[in-house]
């Protein structure tokens, strides 16, 4: 038997060591991902429909930097979770007190419900471009989530979760179908140029609250404890995160263009992303229409399982009680009865005849703006606190990159405050 060459065996570890590190990274793999793209949610694919329809290409830079702050944010979120095994509602209590953390709470609670509402308003809408009644969609994507969430394993829930990611494809294929001008798409990306007007800074102060949502910042931290990872995770951790943060930057870019590209071009508005799938289909044919509303839907039952979770996550934190999928009934009553309530208020809000539904959605979004920005000086503190977080404390350019990113947002909410009483 002949003896393998040298630089063979040589080559052999190297391959073993890839692929072993490969194997952990898909174990890690869920926080970053989950996170970052049920940011495009129906809220959120309503924000960029909105911000291709009015301005074409032109606010492209706003997106980017929205994903650059959902990166730097969800990194520290995961890493505070993993390093610390607590939720981001149970480290503002160990760290600034009850008082605080309960009204941290109760807005994200308020803020949360709202936005499970609009959640199941987007299943509606999506199921009823195919003709299906929400008083069917809605009620029965309920009890879908619900039975998955609270009857399966923590493993099953997430394999669920992320095929459902699969789904976004079909903005990207719309996107493309929509023939955008790539020339435009490059230089509404690199140069930043906008006017000054209020529906302009409301619509920029929502693409950076819907990107960075409040709840993914709290669902992060919430879920990398509950899928038990540890330091020697936190690299693996960070790639999940970067491209999570990064395929929610490339979706909402591809629904800006395909809406700029058609709805634009041809002067129509819209009021939300049902409006953009109906409109897209004389302008860019019915496939790309039909692409659009399987996304609504895809990324509204994502949500709508998201959503309720983060919440019930929270509210266990506060109460200092179990919180996990795993955990049976008796030991996560708070937990459960929580997640329960939530679907079951954003459900039934949804079917009463006559809801404004957008009103809601426009009134949560604003809602999560303004909790957005007590929520990261509350993280920016606790990674600067060398107790809570010992050697792996943010270093001076990673404060920095925190606070240059809550001063942008608060410029950003002080401008829409402003415009709005004026």
């Amino acid at each position: 038997m002949s003896t393998p060459a040298p630089e063979m065996r040589s080559a052999r570890p190297g391959r073993t060591a890839r692929r072993v590190s490969f194997m952990v990274l898909i174990g890690v793999v869920g926080p970053g991902l989950l996170a970052g793209l049920s940011d495009d949610d129906p809220a959120g694919i309503t924000t960029y429909s909105a911000l291709g329809a009015e301005h074409g290409y032109q606010l492209l830079w706003v997106l980017l930097l929205s994903t650059i702050a959902l990166i730097l944010f969800h990194d520290l979120g995961s890493r505070m979770g993993v390093v610390t095994g607590q939720g981001l509602i149970g480290l503002i209590r160990q760290r600034f007190g009850v008082r605080l953390a309960a009204v941290a709470l109760s807005a994200l609670v308020v803020a949360n419900i709202g936005t499970t509402c609009a959640e199941f308003a987007g299943i509606a809408a999506g199921f009823e471009l195919f003709g299906v009644s929400r008083y069917l969609s809605v009620p029965l994507a309920a009890i879908g989530v619900s039975v998955l969430v609270l009857k399966g394993s923590f493993h099953r829930v997430e394999h669920v979760f992320l095929a459902l990611c699969s789904v976004f494809v079909a903005y990207i294929a719309a996107g493309i179908l929509a023939h955008p001008d790539w020339g435009a798409t490059a230089r509404g990306l690199v140069v930043p140029s906008m006017p000054l007007d209020r529906s302009t800074i409301v619509l920029v102060t929502a693409t950076v609250g819907t990107t960075l949502a409040p709840w993914g910042l709290s669902f992060i931290q919430s879920y990398a404890v509950d899928k038990r990872l540890t330091v020697r995770d936190l690299r693996y951790e960070r790639i999940d995160v970067i491209t999570g943060a990064v395929l929610t930057g490339v979706i909402g870019l591809f629904v800006v263009i395909a809406c700029a590209a058609t709805l634009h071009a041809q002067g129509i508005s819209i009021n939300d992303a049902a409006d953009a799938a109906t409109a897209l289909e004389p302008l860019a044919g019915h496939l790309a229409s039909s692409l659009f509303a399987i996304g609504l839907i895809g990324a509204a039952v994502l949500a709508a399982s998201i959503l309720p979770l983060s919440t019930a996550y929270s509210i266990s934190e506060f109460a200092g009680v179990e919180g996990a999928l795993d955990a049976p009934f008796a030991e996560a009553r708070t937990f459960a009865i929580s997640f329960g309530v939530i679907t079951f208020i954003g459900a039934a809000v949804v079917c009463i005849p006559g809801m404004p539904l957008i009103p809601i959605l426009v009134g949560t979004q604003a809602l999560n703006a303004v909790l957005l920005l007590p929520l990261l000086v509350f993280m920016e503190r606790i990674a600067s606190d060398e107790d809570l977080m010992g050697a792996f404390v943010a270093g001076r350019a990673a404060r920095v990159a925190y606070l240059v990113t809550i001063a942008f947002i608060a410029l950003c909410v002080s401008a829409m405050v402003v415009l709005s009483v004026g």
